[in-house]
């Protein structure tokens, strides 16, 4: 291997890396929402005060990690040049606040 050819399989290697923890913020942020999307659902249906309440807290703890999980996500987008996140606001929207 000439070291050209090997300066390039190292680049190829970065860069395979760099989309796979890119993918991975993303998959995080992706199950995050879902998991506020599943617990505001069933928040909906529920009609009992006490058990409402429980509910909504966990809510409110899932959207600190979707939070999170987008921060990780932006953070992640910035480190590899990207630095408008319009997309990630419009494909990943923060859940509303619950009362």
């Amino acid at each position: 291997m000439t070291p050209r050819e090997g300066f390039e399989r190292l680049e190829r290697e970065i860069v395979h890396e760099k989309a796979a923890t890119l993918g991975r913020a993303g998959e995080r942020l992706e199950a995050a929402l879902a998991a506020a999307r599943a617990l505001g659902h069933t928040l909906d249906a529920e009609r009992d005060p006490a058990r409402r309440e429980a509910l909504l807290r966990g809510y409110e703890a899932t959207r600190r990690q979707v939070a999170a999980a987008r921060l990780m996500l932006v953070i992640q987008r910035e480190a590899i040049g990207l630095r408008h996140h319009r997309d990630v606001d419009r494909q990943f929207p923060e859940p509303p606040r619950r009362a």
